[in-house]
């Protein structure tokens, strides 16, 4: 308690202390941490919030990330999940790790909302059981490496806040991901096809003098 006492007070004189000139904007680069909330269809992994033999259930994690202007319209958001990696680590014996990149293409506007689409490319790392295994007991079933790709794609709206540091993002992001196992006797492979909606919470950061 004592250092949630103390991280609140400390977060926020960061928010206070935030450069003004610094707005997030499609000309700064941003820094924040983004929460989703989904579902999936996955028949290859074990679900934690699902019963064995489901395949699939809900998905949520949290992330941080940091999106770089590469033109006036076009940005590249490099997004790192935290959450899940360390929860289903310390929890449940397991990994599912999913950095991605995505292009944000704004379509700027005059009024108080951007919207803002495109691609995304990642990488889907999972160590751990297959669907068909209970989180704990004698059904746990054996862990097994699996990798894959990620391509989806990401739609949402930017609520711009002039004159201040941060603003919140509301998207909603699809994806589809081929997975292969690694050096797995059993030859584990499937497909995951889910959806989330995802809510950015963006700070922006000065340029350099």
């Amino acid at each position: 308690m004592t250092r949630v006492h103390l991280g609140l007070p400390a977060a926020l004189m960061l928010l206070v202390s935030w450069p003004a000139e610094a707005q997030p904007d499609e000309t700064h680069s941003v820094v924040g941490f983004r929460t989703r909330f989904g579902g999936r269809y996955d028949d290859v992994r074990m679900c934690v919030a699902t019963s064995a033999g489901v395949k699939g259930g809900p998905a949520g994690d949290v992330a941080a990330f940091v999106e770089l202007p590469l033109k006036q319209n076009l940005g590249l958001d490099l997004d790192l999940p935290v959450f899940r990696p360390v929860f289903f680590g310390a929890s449940f014996d397991m990994l599912q790790f999913e950095p991605s990149a995505s292009l944000r293409f704004r379509r700027i506007t005059a009024g108080k909302v951007d919207p803002i689409a495109g691609p995304t490319l990642g990488v889907s790392l999972h160590y751990g059981p297959d669907y068909e295994s209970t989180n704990r007991g004698a059904g746990r079933g054996p862990s097994f490496f699996a990798v894959g790709p990620i391509f989806g794609g990401y739609g949402g709206l930017d609520f711009k806040r002039p004159g201040k540091p941060s603003n919140v993002q509301l998207g909603v992001t699809a994806y589809v991901t081929p997975l292969f196992s690694v050096d797995d006797p059993a030859d584990h492979r499937g497909i995951v096809i889910g959806g989330s909606l995802d809510a950015s919470f963006r700070f922006a950061l000065a340029p350099s003098r």
